[in-house]
């Protein structure tokens, strides 16, 4: 995180290796695997390491904050330091007209203290209130407590080089220099004392990767040091010493880390990890490792930045996001997000399985500006009232529903929701059902998720409104189920102000068990009963099934989708005896594969027919009849007419043909590479520009990409019925999704 929207490419690899890495959606905790007493520095080992402990997933949000001598200018962003250099850049021509010359006036000048152009003194050296000044981290960690916060800490090195901590490996530290405070042992202390567990965040990979590119080459070997000039194995060593001295100083609970950690030396990545891990062990406590890259989810979390994914997503996930769009340190002019963007986002991230850290930007003497607190606050607020309805949560089998979409990869912006739109979570014990409307829908709530041709509520014994105060419940008249959802009649008018209102769903037993719009959902125990986990389309080894919370051959009922089938393999890797199943299958032991199932494949059903839906113009794929070969696919109102109607057909590889069911002619990518081509059909060939790869892109959507042109069917927007089908570069418009109903 901590970088300016110019380095999003560095993390758009990782965060579409770690999406496609991962089950579609997990409501099961699963058996964990034992963690070694000792852990040595080997994937093998360290893999073993349990990424995401329960105090983490109880405890959903976490504050840090960007804060340090990039702070002292208020100007750009944190990445002041770096574009200063830069000619011709904002920052640049605003540190010529206000310091000087960069040659002459360097960044290590807000260190050690200089007179800008003016004849200010200018230095990083915020004082405590206890000497007169404005920094109190006694205060700063109350008002996370506030903000209803579970976890928190400093970042106590950015990509500067400036460690806030009493190095012995880095002259350049807060102790030595700057403000003379072990800042990292005053927040640790503080945070502590608040009961909070410890954050500690590290982006001091990228400082020698980088960051200073554009700073001249330095002939003094301290400043070398600080500007990551020393050399790749002299980096690469003070890169884990650093993290040595702040593991054993702070023992941090979670030890997050920016992006570029792919570019250090992978023998020095896995001494960090076992050294970590194995000193965790020591002070009897369970720790998490975060990663953007370098590392993987079989030990550690993955973390997206400003975003989150589309949908539920195995393994447990962080986000980290910035309360500002501008800059993620203090800068004159810095705009915020509202508490409605923040505080929605952050429920539509605990209902997809993921926790939420929020960066804050102090000013540089440590005062925490006023629009800052009251964002964290607003937060907090909810918090205090609704808490039960995301601390010590899990995600359920759906995320939501509504017409506001949030998430799909990182940097992607907070969203506030609207009366249409919920997001659910359940309890450990699985027979709670939480609601969370993001705002008063009125006397009347349809939860359409709830209908009666997805889960049965013959168990659901109560529903109720949480009240403005914790432990308050107002209690709703019983509602009503059909094929349209679940009726809820609520107060005439809210009978209080909040940022959400949050039913709670009790049950008599666990909760039941949903049919899934897409993909399959499988069981552990039969009758749907059990750890579960709901799979989309796609191929899932022995070590898939485990890490969404079902092991390998424990599966004991399972639930396709409308037109999907579910293929199972006794072996792992798709090997052994296979057995299809088509239709709901209440208990396995019937057919002889009760918890045989090693590996399966989800799949579109072949004999199936399926209306392909334009999500943006709601047009169904049309071939347009009897045509001739090459003639372009369009766009038709759905009406049940067979030119509308389409089969998905694997045919290896993870590639499907798409049949028409009047004329018989697949989809055709036609050797189109350009943006804007048509889409076309003809007779089947088993030519690459015939298949397609359909991917998951959350809930019932897909992105559906030729193997030849790799461009992705298009609707092209809110089109008349007839307009062409063309194709697109993937990207994140609606018009490049499509969902498969079956007829």
């Amino acid at each position: 995180m901590s970088s300016s929207l110019s380095r999003r490419h560095f993390l758009a690899g990782a965060t579409c290796v770690a999406a496609a890495a991962v089950a579609g959606g997990v409501f099961g905790a699963g058996t964990a695997q034992a963690a070694p007493s000792t852990y040595t520095p080997d994937w093998n080992s360290v893999d073993q390491h349990p990424p995401a402990p329960e105090w983490f997933q109880d405890a959903k949000f976490g504050i840090y904050f960007h804060w340090g001598v990039f702070s002292v200018p208020a100007y750009d962003s944190e990445w002041y330091p770096r574009n200063m250099y830069q000619a011709g850049s904002n920052a640049n021509q605003h540190h010529v007209a206000t310091y000087g010359q960069p040659s002459a006036w360097p960044y290590h000048n807000f260190i050690n203290g200089a007179q800008d152009v003016a004849g200010n003194f200018v230095k990083f050296a915020p004082k405590l209130k206890s000497a007169g000044g404005n920094f109190d981290p006694n205060e700063w960690a109350q008002l996370f407590v506030d903000a209803g916060a579970r976890f928190a800490g400093p970042v106590a090195e950015h990509h500067d080089g400036f460690s806030m901590w009493d190095s012995q490996v880095n002259e350049w530290n807060s102790v030595n220099k700057g403000p003379g405070l072990n800042l990292l042992q005053l927040f640790s202390t503080a945070i502590r004392a608040k009961g909070l567990k410890l954050l500690v965040a590290m982006h001091h990979a990228y400082n020698f990767n980088g960051y200073y590119e554009y700073a001249p080459a330095q002939t003094d070997p301290s400043l070398k040091k600080l500007y990551g000039q020393l050399g790749s194995a002299a980096e690469n060593q003070l890169w884990y010493d650093k993290l040595k001295e702040v593991i054993d100083r702070a023992q941090p609970d979670i030890l997050w880390q920016d992006f570029k950690l792919d570019a250090i030396d992978e023998t020095q990545r896995l001494n960090f990890l076992s050294y970590y891990y194995n000193q965790a062990n020591s002070w009897g406590r369970e720790v998490v490792a975060t990663y953007k890259d370098g590392l993987n989810s079989k030990g550690e979390v993955f973390d997206y930045e400003r975003g989150g994914p589309a949908d539920i997503t195995n393994p447990y996930w962080l986000t980290d996001d910035s309360i500002s769009s501008s800059s993620w340190c203090y800068t004159q002019g810095i705009g915020y997000y509202s508490i409605q963007q923040m505080l929605h986002s952050f429920i539509d991230r605990v209902s997809k399985n993921g926790n939420m850290l929020l960066n804050i930007a102090p000013m540089a003497d440590g005062t925490i500006p006023q629009a800052q607190k009251d964002v964290l606050l607003g937060i907090g607020d909810h918090l205090k009232r609704f808490g039960e309805s995301i601390y010590s949560t899990r995600a359920w089998s759906v995320y939501g529903e509504g017409p506001t979409k949030m998430g799909g990869g990182a940097f992607t912006n907070p969203t506030a929701g609207t009366a249409q739109d919920i997001r659910f979570t359940r309890n450990k014990n699985n027979n709670v059902l939480y609601a969370t409307v993001l705002g008063w829908p009125g006397s009347s709530l349809t939860i359409k998720t709830l209908s009666s041709d997805r889960i049965n509520l013959s168990s659901l014994t109560s529903v109720k409104l949480l009240g403005s105060t914790a432990g308050t419940y107002i209690d709703l008249p019983t509602p009503t189920q059909n094929s349209s959802g679940l009726t809820v009649t609520l107060p005439s008018s809210a009978p209080y102000s909040a940022g959400a209102y949050v039913l709670k769903l009790s049950f008599s037993g666990t909760i039941p068990a949903m049919r899934p719009l897409a993909g399959a959902a499988a069981f552990a125990d039969v009758n749907y009963t059990g750890d579960s986990a709901t799979f989309a389309l796609g191929d899932y080894t022995a070590a898939d099934l485990t890490a969404a919370g079902l092991g390998a051959r424990s599966i004991s009922s399972l639930r396709p989708a409308p037109g999907y089938q579910v293929i199972g393999y006794s072996a792992d890797n798709f090997t052994g005896t296979a057995w299809t199943f088509t239709a709901d299958n209440p208990d396995l032991r019937a057919t002889g594969n009760n918890d045989q199932i090693t590996s399966l494949r989800v799949q579109f059903n072949p004999s199936t027919y399926f209306r392909l839906t334009n999500a943006t113009d709601g047009l169904a794929l049309d071939s347009g009849g009897n045509v001739a070969s090459g003639s372009n696919l369009k766009q038709w109102t759905w009406d049940g007419s067979p030119n509308l109607q389409w089969q998905a057909v694997d045919v290896g590889g993870g590639y499907y043909k798409l049949v028409n069911r009047t004329n018989g002619m697949v989809a055709d990518g036609w050797g189109a590479t350009a943006d804007g081509s048509a889409a076309q059909q003809a007779p089947w060939n088993g030519g690459p520009n015939q298949q397609w790869k359909i991917t998951p892109r959350g809930g019932n959507s897909y992105s559906i990409a030729n193997r030849t042109t790799g461009l992705v069917l298009d609707g092209g927007g809110n089109v008349a019925s007839g307009s062409v089908t063309k194709q697109w570069t993937y990207g994140s418009s609606t018009n490049l999704l499509w969902t498969f109903t079956a007829v």
